[in-house]
């Protein structure tokens, strides 16, 4: 990790009043670090190794009700004077944006701002490679597996100050660890393959490096002699392990700067019924150890534990201080990575709450239709909310799996298919966006 001669907390509070010292009205900054080691395995050898050790500063400047910003890795106390001077020169010249500014500082956030998410300690490149080579070993086990196109095992640490001439302060670190790889398998001249990949805090939160591996290569060989399948309507599940696709498509549509252009289909539906009751979609900033904690937002305003979808209503837009000022509203601690850069909107560890039926029930609640593992990028109108994506997974009948199946397009609106949406109970919190797997009947297949 960068040592430093003279603390970033100190450098970015001298940055910050040269930046006054220049006419900057106002301004915010950050300084991050960060060192990691990947390494990759190919045929039960070494075949890379990389390692990462950087640091950054990144400065946005305000002259009335115009800003700028600019980044650099120059974090000497002439480097920095210069970076101040120049994000301020910017400023002054480029055209007035009468949203933007920093939030007032009695809206700040005051307790708690340190966060450290510190979980494996540094992990050496022998024991990633270990841990990468039993996975690969594993996969090649599993009887028709033919190779395995790619398996890497990484630990990676970073480390943040940030602050700005409102008095905000904080200091954030982390640090997180993955495992992933994919395996081919080829029938009747046709390749299939999947993957299987974890990041987490700690190495005992994952399963196994053999785990990984065996359930690679044996979901890639369940995909083996995949059919097309007719073109109707049916019922289909999305698998877990893209079924968070879905909570992306609800984020986008309540985002702030969305809602201000009027390019959503949920703009005029706040208040409103938009899933089945016994719905919760909640952020929880705050969970232990998670991979998108935080405690504060962007732009230092405070967080909490916060339900966006409360027994199926929708209760709040995702808000940024320019956001909230277009709409006339407050901001409330969705901003996403500011000190140094226009703020966008994010969360940090969204959840669809678990319904009480296992996959394997709805599938039998469904009778038959189409288990959906795999999809290629979803297309979505914003305006409209209608909905279409390129999957693969499996066809099945009286609730049991019966075959294979690709290049499948499945189609329709996301308004209807969050109100017909059903969460199975297999809930896993693993990402920063997380739901389960999920049933949405009558859904329009395209496929033969």
């Amino acid at each position: 990790m960068t040592r430093f001669t003279t603390p970033p907390a100190e450098l970015l509070a001298g940055l910050l009043d040269d930046c006054l010292k220049a006419g900057a009205s106002a301004a915010d900054a950050r300084i991050g670090v960060a060192d990691g080691v990947s390494v990759s395995v190919r045929d039960g050898k070494m075949e890379s190794i990389e390692r990462e050790e950087s640091a950054s500063v990144a400065l946005r400047c305000f002259f009335g009700q115009r800003q700028a910003h600019v980044s650099g890795a120059d974090l000497s106390p002439e480097g920095l004077k210069a970076l101040g001077e120049r994000c301020v020169a910017m400023a002054k010249a480029v055209p007035e944006d009468k949203f933007c500014g920093l939030p007032d500082a009695a809206l700040l956030a005051t307790e708690g701002l340190d966060m450290d998410l510190t979980g494996e300690p540094e992990l050496s490149a022998d024991f990633l490679e270990r841990e990468a080579l039993a996975a690969e070993a594993a996969a090649l086990a599993v009887p028709g597996v033919k190779t395995v196109a790619g398996c890497g095992a990484s630990w990676n640490r970073s480390e943040r100050w940030v602050a700005a001439t409102n008095g905000f302060r904080s200091w954030k670190t982390g640090t997180s660890t993955g495992l992933g790889l994919a395996a081919v398998a080829e029938k009747d001249g046709q390749m299939e393959r999947d993957y299987d990949s974890w990041s987490v805090r700690f190495t005992k939160d994952r399963p196994s490096a053999e785990e990984i591996g065996k359930t690679a290569g044996e979901r890639t060989i369940a995909r083996l002699g995949a059919r097309k399948v007719e073109t109707q309507k049916a019922a289909v599940i999305f698998d877990r392990r893209v079924s968070d696709s879905l909570l992306g498509a609800l984020l986008g549509a309540i985002s702030g700067p969305s809602i201000a252009r009027g390019v959503s289909f949920l703009k005029d539906r706040m208040g409103e019924q938009v899933f089945a009751r016994g719905i919760y979609i909640t952020d929880d900033p705050l969970r232990r150890m998670g991979m998108g904690s935080r405690s504060h937002d962007g732009e230092g305003l405070p967080v909490g534990e916060a339900h966006l979808i409360e027994d199926g209503r929708l209760t709040r837009w995702l808000l940024n201080t320019s956001s909230a000022r277009q709409l006339g509203l407050q901001p409330n601690g969705f901003a996403g990575m500011g000190f140094g850069d226009p703020p966008g909107v994010s969360t940090s560890n969204v959840y669809l709450r678990p319904g009480t039926a296992t996959p394997g029930d709805l599938a039998k609640q469904a009778g038959k239709g189409l288990l959906v593992t795999d999809m290629f990028g979803p297309s979505i109108n914003p305006n409209t909310g209608d909905y279409s994506v390129g999957v693969s997974g499996f066809w099945f009948e009286n609730g049991e799996i019966a075959y294979p199946v690709s290049e499948v397009t499945v189609a329709s609106d996301l308004p209807a298919m969050f109100a017909r949406l059903i969460p199975a109970s297999d809930l896993e919190l693993r990402s920063t966006r997380d739901a389960p797997s999920i049933l949405i009947e009558d859904m329009n297949l395209a496929g033969s």
